[in-house]
C-alpha cells in the first residue's frame, strides 16, 4: 500500500473517507488467504450475503461483518491461509464503513484479541473510519488466526450490532488479502457450510486438518504426535459442491465425496461432523469435526 494511502486511511486528512478504499493493497505472491468464518453474523438466516464474514477480506468499505447481537463477546472470527503465514501486521477498518450514517448507526469494534497457534495479542483502535495499522510483535505464525471483539464503541441504539469493515493481513510488507479478491468472495449457499478447517484426532488436540477455501481448493495436513510411528503428510487439490454433497480429488485415490452431519460433542455441546465416503487413505477414514 503506498505511503500516501496509509496516511489517508489512518488520518483521513479532511479528505473523503471513501478515498481509502481506492488505494489498492499489493497482492501477496504466495498462497494468501483461504477463508473467513464466523460463529455467527447479523441476518445470517434471512439475508446471508449482507454481513457475511468474507466481507472482511475485500478491503472495500461498502461491505462489513456485523455481530448477530449487541454482545459480540461470545463470537469468534476465523481466518485461514492456504499455507503457513508469518503475519507481522494487520490493518483494521472498524465499524460499518459504508457511509458516515452506517458508521454511527452500528456499534464499532474498539478492542480486539488476535490469536495464533502459539501466542496472542490484544490491541485497541480509534473510533474513526479508515484503516488503522497494528504491528504484531512477535509475529503470529500459522495457517489460521482467530480474532475476537473484546470491547466496542457503542451506537445510540444499545441493541445495535457491532461491525467491522475489514481486516487486511500483512506478511513482510505484502498483503495476504485485498480488493483483488472481490470477485471470488461472493456468497455461495451450497459451499458456505464446508468452508473453513475441519479437525480429526483427540478432542482439544487434533492431529488432522482438512481446510476448504473459497476459491474451490482444499488442503490436508496430518501432523502426528509420535513422528516415530507415523509420518507427517500434506496434499492439496480441488473440490466441488452439489447440493448437500462435496466431492474432492484425493491424490492416488481419485474422487471421493463428503457430507455434513449434526453431531453432539463431548458434554452434549452441538457441533457438526464431516464424513468422507469412498476409497480413502487410512488417515481420512474418520469423521472430521467443525471445532477443535
Amino acid at each position: 500500500m503506498p505511503d500516501g494511502c496509509i496516511m489517508v486511511a489512518m488520518t483521513r486528512l479532511a479528505l473523503a473517507p471513501a478515498l481509502a478504499a481506492l488505494c489498492a493493497f499489493p497482492a501477496f505472491a504466495g498462497g494468501g488467504i483461504g477463508y473467513a468464518q464466523a460463529t455467527g453474523y447479523l441476518k445470517q438466516d434471512t439475508r446471508p450475503t449482507l454481513y457475511q464474514p468474507l466481507n472482511l477480506l475485500d478491503a472495500r468499505e461498502n461491505t462489513a461483518w456485523c455481530s448477530p447481537s449487541a454482545d459480540p463477546l461470545n463470537e469468534q472470527l476465523f481466518f485461514g491461509f492456504k499455507e503457513s503465514a508469518k503475519i507481522d501486521e494487520v490493518r483494521v477498518y472498524t465499524g460499518n464503513g459504508f457511509s458516515e450514517q452506517t458508521f454511527q448507526e452500528f456499534a464499532r469494534g474498539k478492542k480486539f484479541a488476535i490469536k495464533g497457534p502459539a501466542g496472542a495479542q490484544a490491541f485497541t483502535v480509534a473510533d474513526q473510519r479508515g484503516f488503522q495499522a497494528i504491528a504484531l510483535t512477535p509475529p503470529i505464525v500459522g495457517s489460521e488466526v482467530i480474532i475476537e471483539v473484546l470491547d466496542q464503541y457503542p451506537a445510540e441504539d444499545p441493541d445495535a450490532s457491532v461491525c467491522v469493515t475489514d481486516f487486511v493481513f500483512f506478511s513482510e510488507g505484502r498483503a495476504l488479502n485485498g480488493n483483488w479478491l472481490s470477485s471470488k468472495l461472493k456468497y455461495d449457499k451450497h459451499r458456505a457450510p464446508f468452508l473453513g478447517t475441519w479437525y480429526a484426532g483427540y478432542d482439544g488436540a487434533p492431529d488432522r486438518f482438512l481446510s476448504f477455501f473459497f476459491d474451490g481448493t482444499y488442503g490436508y495436513h496430518f501432523d502426528p504426535f509420535d513422528k516415530d510411528q507415523a509420518k507427517e503428510k500434506s496434499f492439496q487439490g480441488s473440490f466441488e459442491v452439489s447440493g448437500a454433497r462435496l466431492s474432492l480429488e484425493v491424490p492416488g485415490k481419485g474422487r471421493v465425496s463428503a457430507r455434513v452431519h449434526t453431531a453432539a460433542r463431548a458434554g452434549g455441546k452441538p457441533g457438526r461432523s464431516l464424513d468422507l465416503e469412498g476409497d480413502l487413505p487410512e488417515d481420512l477414514k474418520r469423521p472430521f469435526r467443525s471445532v477443535r
